[in-house]
């Protein structure tokens, strides 16, 4: 009988415990919803310690200490394919302010798209430090990712993935229905110069006008980050300078830090700063003394 009791008094403390530590892990992922200035937590849970408290002598880098958007330390990626390991990064260290355009310069396979997708929580390190705003994403759940993806961050790729079947209007508004704070998609799609085309189709539009739909869709819950890998990739000329135009508007009017992939030089003119990778090692910065304008530029 006592033996029973003491059973039961220990399934219910246990119960206690989890029902907690369920209750600290959902505040913290609410409190992620909050970015930017705003993106306070009390703790982000870790590979292998999850729940786990994090006091500012642990953090890589203290929340009093760093003022900038995204710092990384020594971030290496490798994938694991068969008995050979490809050393996609190795050793990046990196640092980004809010409002900069920052164009990623190099070459195919010199590791763009792969520090690119670890910025935006699409892929993990392998070693190293990730610090978004004062607090690592490197290990972290994936439940916490999804908040920084969905909340935070905005991507572009060469290739427009666009719903066929509906509208401009619409395959923005499928972002705007989810996010805490967006914008409508009328504003969004007049942001890049589509008002007009607002109930047009995917078909209906071309190649410009699909990505600047893209980008639209990206901006329209206000992300604090925008990454762009190839934006111009499949686009020709003209159409690629308007595409250009709207990321810069979308950096000067509403402060994003904006990250732009590329292996076109010319487009580096437009940047605040040129970071150049090969190897999977950023080999060289360069900061533009003033920037030009995208409807400037050549190639």
């Amino acid at each position: 009988m006592r033996m029973t009791v003491c059973c039961l008094l220990g399934v219910e403390v246990l119960l206690k415990i989890v029902t907690r530590w369920k209750k600290a892990k959902y505040e913290t992922l609410t409190r992620l919803v909050s970015c930017g200035t705003q993106f306070r937590m009390a703790f982000l849970p870790r590979a292998g310690r999850l729940g786990q408290p994090m006091s500012a002598e642990s953090m890589p880098i203290p929340v009093a200490a760093f003022s900038g958007v995204f710092s990384a330390r020594g971030v290496r990626k490798v994938y694991h394919t068969g008995e050979v390991d490809v050393v996609a990064l190795h050793g990046v260290d990196l640092d980004l302010g809010a409002g900069e355009l920052v164009v990623l310069l190099g070459i195919s396979g010199s590791g763009k798209s792969t520090l690119l997708n670890i910025l935006g929580g699409l892929d993990l390190p392998t070693a190293g430090r990730l610090v978004y705003r004062g607090w690592p994403l490197d290990g972290a759940e994936e439940q916490t990712l999804t908040l920084f993806r969905r909340n935070c961050v905005g991507f572009v790729f060469q290739f427009y993935n666009l719903i066929p079947s509906l509208t401009a209007r619409e395959n923005v508004a499928l972002i705007t229905g989810i996010s805490r704070d967006p914008m409508s998609p009328e504003e969004a799609l007049e942001m890049v110069g589509l008002k007009a085309r607002m109930d047009h189709f995917p078909s209906q539009l071309s190649g410009g006008e699909q990505q600047r739909v893209a980008i639209a869709r990206a901006i329209a819950k206000r992300p604090e980050v925008l990454l762009c890998d190839e934006p111009t990739g499949a686009l020709d000329v003209t159409t690629g300078i308007q595409v250009l135009e709207a990321i810069e508007r979308i950096n000067r009017e509403l402060g994003t830090l904006t990250v732009v992939i590329t292996h076109n030089a010319v487009m580096a003119e437009m940047a605040d700063r040129v970071l150049y990778l090969s190897d999977g090692r950023i080999v060289r910065e360069r900061r533009n003394e003033t920037r030009r304008a995208a409807s400037s530029l050549e190639w």
